[in-house]
């Protein structure tokens, strides 16, 4: 029987990427969660390379009852969930006043309620554990504007989510946070970039300097940054952290 298993969704790429190839250092096993399954192996040959025992569970967890179906895979296979690291979910950033109800409602699936749905479904398994959880906000949570209105309420509400996740755990010993990234590189930020900056009339080196420090702020994060503060939370030293919401933007936000 293994000892450690972490369930983390959005693992074919960016940051859920990142965080499955640093959490193998400190799990047995990483059950890989996404939609594209070809980038899932890739994720999956990554992690083996470590040491990690992997499972790929290529499904929509939007749809319901996707979330129970992972569970169920992974305790038939393993017997316990010891974190999950709820990263799935890309809103599209478009002007309030041009979102379809549509956009507002794939975004709203995928990213608050998938991560509601997992938390619900592992919640059993990461009692018996004295697990951990972690969902993944963003820092337009603390600063909506018209142009990403959608992100910015939907990260929100997960970071109440996440709270609300916490409070029930005090009494099942379950640790739940969230974290609130600033801009990150990822390849879904790169493509940005590569429409951004011609639109914009420059290079997309030029672009990646020029965008941050039109954000205040000296560089784009790394997937891998992000990772490390996810591995930590996930961690026996950030036990007695719970219901917090941690930033990690490059100071981007400057309110107290």
């Amino acid at each position: 029987m293994v000892k450690s298993v972490a369930i983390v969704t959005g693992a074919s790429q960016g940051i859920g990427r990142a965080t499955a190839i640093r959490l193998a250092k400190d799990f047995e096993v990483l059950v890989l969660v996404a939609r594209n399954r070809e980038n899932l192996k890739d994720t999956s040959r990554l992690v083996q390379a470590i040491g990690a025992q992997t499972l790929v569970v290529d499904v929509d967890i939007s749809t319901p009852g996707m979330p129970e179906v992972v569970v169920e895979q992974v305790l038939a296979r393993f017997g316990r969930i010891d974190a999950l690291l709820n990263i799935a979910g890309a809103v599209p950033q478009i002007d309030l006043f041009e979102m379809t109800d549509e956009q507002w409602s794939s975004g709203t699936e995928l990213k608050l309620h998938g991560a509601r749905r997992m938390t619900l479904a592992a919640w059993p398994a990461l009692k018996a554990s004295k697990g951990s959880v972690v969902l993944m906000s963003g820092n337009s949570a603390d600063v909506p504007k018209a142009g990403y209105a959608a992100v910015a309420t939907i990260n929100a509400a997960i970071v109440a989510l996440a709270k609300a996740f916490a409070d029930r755990g005090i009494q099942d010993d379950v640790q739940v946070n969230s974290v609130l990234p600033g801009p990150v590189m990822t390849g879904r930020r790169r493509s940005f970039l590569e429409k951004w900056a011609p639109a914009n009339g420059m290079s997309v080196d030029e672009a990646t300097i020029k965008f941050p420090q039109n954000a205040g702020i000296s560089r784009f994060g790394e997937p891998e940054e992000i990772a490390n503060l996810l591995a930590f939370l996930v961690s026996p030293p950030a036990r007695w952290m719970t219901g917090s919401a941690l930033r990690m933007d490059g100071g981007e936000v400057k309110s107290v």
